[in-house]
């Protein structure tokens, strides 16, 4: 097997010049290697080859180039990220709230096996996340003040002040085992059918921890697919066999998610945001275009658009679907 040698900052310029990469500034070059980790921003490379067999850079690729495609990735992440923590508290708190309402307050009352589904087949899931649960109220009771401070002065640790030490997977994984009846009273608060929910959450935990772990974002597929929506009718997104070519299991897909889940005050400043960052790499980008970009995105050029269609046409559309 060969091995992987430490590089010093000159001998990665020289791989990137080897390849083609033209290096304006050789000491801010330096810099942003030393910063930012030459592995890392070679993972962008890919748009800027001339092909994955030659894997040479296109002729007068410059540094400054891939490397702005590598902040626009950082910016677009952080966006995305802030507001699917947004979404992740709107869903806890929802869940809570639909748990307790029903189930009680105490952990003896919402953690029996009893309020989940009796499926045989995921009786043994739930046993795995009730403990898991219960591992977190060890762990994390004495961590954080809101669980000390029921678990010091009450004895018990509600479920809306638990929530808060679960992570979005294990909240995912708790509505995939619930009673129909309770996956439907939440799924109704965002107005979304609760086989849709349960294809989002699980892709929508997968996001959250590739923008909190700071992976590549831009190009990034998902096993899971978002399922045909209005959406992907209105924006006239084309077809090929009858399936979508875009907004299903890339980025967009996830803005599509979001467009649901988010309050249309919040998308449409999710949507500002991120066409700000768009416009600077547009700006920066000069080897390649924008339209490359978002092609690898799966964002269609009227993407935009998106933020100017009311929930209400969803409603009717489905309304509509239903009647056929």
């Amino acid at each position: 097997m060969v091995q992987k040698q430490f590089k010093t900052l000159d001998e990665q310029l020289d791989i990137f010049r080897y390849k083609g990469l033209v290096i304006n500034d050789e000491k801010y070059t330096k810099q942003v290697l030393l910063r930012e980790n030459y592995f890392f921003l070679n993972g962008y490379r890919h748009l800027f080859l001339k092909s994955e067999t030659d894997r040479v850079f296109k002729t007068g690729t410059t540094f400054e180039e891939l490397y702005s495609l590598f902040l626009f990735d950082r910016s677009f992440r952080n966006i995305l990220f802030k507001y699917l923590l947004v979404i992740e508290n709107n869903l806890k708190s929802i869940v809570s709230y639909q748990l307790s309402k029903k189930y009680g307050y105490r952990e003896s009352d919402y953690l029996r096996p009893k309020n989940f589904t009796q499926q045989p087949e995921k009786q043994r899931q739930i046993n795995d996340l009730l403990r898991k649960m219960k591992r977190q109220i060890r762990l994390n009771g004495s961590q954080h003040s809101a669980t000390q401070h029921y678990a010091s002065n009450y004895g018990y640790i509600p479920l809306w002040i638990l929530v808060k030490v679960l992570s979005f997977g294990i909240v995912s994984e708790m509505f995939s085992v619930l009673k129909t009846e309770d996956k439907k009273d939440i799924a109704d608060a965002y107005n979304i059918e609760v086989e849709s929910l349960e294809t989002y959450l699980p892709m929508l935990a997968n996001y959250r921890n590739l923008c909190a772990h700071e992976d590549i974002l831009y190009d990034n597929r998902t096993q899971k697919q978002v399922e045909d929506t209005v959406y992907h009718q209105l924006l006239k997104i084309p077809k090929v066999d009858d399936e979508y070519t875009k907004g299903k299991n890339d980025l967009f897909g996830l803005i599509i998610i979001m467009k649901q889940m988010l309050s249309e005050e919040d998308f449409k400043n999710m949507t500002m945001e991120l066409d700000n960052v768009i416009q600077t790499l547009n700006y920066n980008l000069n080897v390649i275009k924008i339209d490359t970009v978002f092609d690898k995105m799966g964002f269609p050029l009227n993407w935009k658009e998106l933020a100017k269609i009311e929930r209400s046409v969803d409603e009717t559309y489905e309304q509509g679907e239903n009647r056929n």
